[in-house]
């Protein structure tokens, strides 16, 4: 049994239980123990069952009771067939828990219930007690400070709160920056100058958020660049840094096009020169704008009707306030004359400005019917042109065959002439270019299958070469988790203690395996013996059954003659009959010894099942439950 405890506790802790290194046996196993235990087991099984139960057990006797309950219920979800309830939780006994603690952990899935399939290593095992220990308070629920009992006050207090706030940091060694590209002055200003990370946030408490928003940044940029170059780079045929420059020159272009299209004056805005001039600023540093300003700050009819309009406006304005304080006679007036004389000349300024800007609107009415009779000339001038190059060159043909009218007989001969040979000079043509054209084609057509057999290659070579990046993802993968597996069995080997040899190790399995052997030719032999004993039983019975049925015979036949062997036949009929009573007496005693053996294992699994001290603890129970009842019955009497 000693083995199997320790095989159930090691299992029982891989599977995240708190079990102390002193706690050797299921027989120290304590109620709070168990309900862990039970509980963490039921969360890697069926984690939607198991993450509704509390692996802590409550104060309260009634809500322990419930739990118990809880607990039952679910292992009787999860397929145990045993007895179980309430009892078996606060009043635990021995092999009712380690048969219940057997039938989990074989429930258990088998990547958690063998160690060698874990990732290893100190880091993983401090990762592994960190996410038990979140669970383990995310399971408990929240309470109030006020309502909390002194159980929650370790994993609900009010320590410092500090929000998610990540301030860019400076890490000389990382994804986006590579040592080996900086020049030497950016290195020594790392080695000497750089301040440590916990030092570079404004806040200290900013410190583990900013760590892990630059460690997502750099590996989600990892994972983008991988994804895209396995699924466009490599259709690309070219190397990583041709693609990364490639596309660094187009992004460029792009924005210089953005900026382009930005830079264009428009007719609605009055400080285009001012925006478009740092447009062009702009331009030259990304080293597109080698025309100059003036492609930018070039304008419009409108534009330049526009400045002009607004440029003479305040001069005519000046000009009539000039007169207007002409106008006013030298002497004082009062305010109300100068409020009066102000606000007729507020209504001429306004009615001024409402007839410009009737008259601009006026004057845009004509640009856009201008605009448009303007397009529609233009049109109508591109057609006569092709028009008249057409008719052109119909009056250059009638004008030659005027010319040769006079001397139409010889010009007709020398025009027939000339068919001739300019037919003769085609079907020459055609036949060299037959000549010319079989080979080619064939050459085209060995061009073009060649050309389709490097397509099919390439495309064969390139989804091998996504098989073998596939490949030696999953290698580096497994490369890690077995460095890993190395590094976890490599601390276990050192925790190990160095006095017992592995040929110890064996020796006692080899030990184990001999007794049990043992023990299996024994019980053999025990078999054998008591199957021959009952086997001559049997034919010791049937021989004195038979020789009493002749002697019987045989006697009978002489007591009717002598009347001493009379009594003899009574003598042997109360020896049969004593033999019988003996027989039977010897086989009661053996049913007694075996009725007192099995009460004596029965006496001592209830010895095992501390049936004493479970009942003074359920009377203990009891008691409080009795308190708890009477403290509510006081509570409502007094409200």
């Amino acid at each position: 049994m000693e083995e199997v405890d320790r095989i159930l506790i090691h299992s029982l802790r891989q599977a995240g239980t708190d079990i102390d290194e002193d706690v050797q046996s299921v027989k120290q196993f304590t109620s709070e123990l168990i309900v862990e235990a039970v509980v963490k087991c039921l969360r890697v099984i069926d984690p939607a069952l198991g993450n509704g139960l509390s692996h802590a057990l409550p104060p309260g006797m009634s809500a322990r009771f419930r739990l118990g309950m809880s607990l039952a219920q679910s292992c009787q979800d999860v397929g145990f067939k045993g007895e179980i309830g309430y009892q078996t939780f606060l009043y635990s006994n021995e092999p009712e828990i380690r048969s219940l603690f057997m039938f989990l952990v074989e429930k258990l899935p088998r990547e958690r219930a063998d160690a060698s399939d874990q990732p290893a290593g100190k880091s993983a095992l401090l990762q592994r007690a960190i996410a038990a220990q979140i669970k383990a308070q995310l399971s408990v629920p929240w309470l109030p400070l006020s309502c909390s009992l002194p159980i929650h006050h370790k994993t609900q207090s009010s320590g410092p709160c500090h929000s998610f706030h990540a301030q860019p940091l400076s890490l000389p060694y990382s994804v986006k920056v590579s040592s080996r590209k900086q020049p030497k002055e950016v290195q020594e200003y790392w080695r000497n100058y750089l301040l440590p990370v916990t030092a570079q946030p404004s806040q200290h408490a900013s410190v583990p958020a900013s760590l892990l928003e630059n460690h997502i940044s750099e590996l989600s940029a990892t994972q983008e660049w991988e994804s895209e170059w396995n699924s466009q780079g490599l259709l690309s045929r070219l190397t990583p840094e041709e693609y990364r420059s490639r596309k660094k020159a187009r992004l460029q272009k792009r924005i210089e096009e953005q900026l382009r299209a930005a830079a264009q004056p428009r007719p609605d805005t009055h400080g285009a020169t001012r925006s478009t001039s740092d447009l062009a600023d702009l331009l030259q540093s990304f080293g597109g704008a080698s025309t100059g300003g003036d492609v930018l700050t070039k304008g419009t009819r409108f534009t330049h009707t526009e400045k002009f309009t607004f440029t003479q406006e305040p001069e005519k304005a000046a000009q009539q306030m000039a007169a207007a304080a002409s106008a006013l006679p030298s002497s004082h007036q009062s305010e109300e004359d100068l409020k009066a004389q102000q606000e007729a000349e507020l209504s001429v300024l306004q009615q001024q400005l409402q007839q410009l800007s009737i008259q601009m609107e006026e004057v845009g009415g004509d640009i856009k019917q201008l605009t448009v009779s303007i397009q529609q000339v233009s049109d109508e001038l591109q057609q006569k042109e092709v028009s008249n190059g057409e008719k052109e060159n119909s009056i250059k043909m009638k004008r030659q065959t005027i010319d040769l009218l006079p001397d139409a007989e010889n010009n007709l001969l020398k025009l027939q002439s000339l068919i001739e040979a300019s037919s003769k000079r085609v079907v020459h043509l055609a036949s060299q270019w037959e000549k010319h054209r079989v080979p080619l084609i064939d050459e085209h057509r060995r061009l073009k299958e060649l050309c389709s057999n490097r397509e099919s290659e390439s495309s064969r070579k390139l989804s091998e070469i996504k098989d073998l990046h596939d490949k030696i993802r999953q290698s580096a993968e497994e490369a890690k988790k077995k460095e890993s597996l190395y590094k976890q069995l490599l601390a276990e080997y050192e925790t190990l203690s160095k006095d017992v040899s592995r040929s110890t190790y064996t020796m006692r399995i080899l030990e184990i395996v001999g007794n049990i052997k043992k023990q299996k030719e024994e019980i053999t032999k025990i078999l054998s013996d008591t199957k021959d004993l009952q086997k001559e039983i049997n034919g010791l019975t049937g021989k004195l059954d038979r020789t009493f049925a002749v002697t019987d015979e045989l006697v009978f036949k002489d007591a009717k003659k002598d009347e001493s062997v009379r009594k003899s036949y009574k003598y042997l009929a109360a020896l049969h009959e004593n033999c019988t009573q003996l027989i039977q007496t010897i086989e009661d005693t053996g049913t007694i010894m075996r009725e007192i053996r099995d009460l004596e294992e029965q006496i001592e699994t209830e010895n095992g099942k501390r049936t004493v001290s479970n009942l003074e603890k359920i009377l203990e129970d009891y008691k409080a439950i009795r308190q708890e009842n009477s403290a509510l019955a006081a509570k409502i009497r007094e409200g």
